[in-house]
């Protein structure tokens, strides 16, 4: 799986991207952030508030409840606004 990594999130996590093999059992965003956040304290800070955390799935916005499949590629960033 592809994973995306933009804005502050980025500089905390110290990654633009990573592919990475997904562990069983992970088969949801919320799954998926909550493994990223064991992976090390730039995951941990960077993911401590998921209010200000979105996700896309293959470039769709996306709920923490969305199913995720291998080939996904998912994208985490800030809110974004318009202007």
């Amino acid at each position: 799986m592809k994973l995306l990594y933009f804005a502050w999130l980025r500089t905390k996590i110290g990654l633009a991207e990573e592919t990475v093999a997904l562990p069983a059992g992970i088969s949801t965003v919320a799954d998926l952030i909550g493994w990223l956040q064991t992976r090390g304290p730039g995951y941990a800070e960077a993911l401590a508030n998921l209010s200000v955390v979105k996700v896309a799935v293959n470039q769709e916005y996306v709920l923490f409840d969305h199913p995720l499949r291998a080939g996904d590629e998912v994208a985490l960033f800030p809110p974004v606004t318009g202007g």
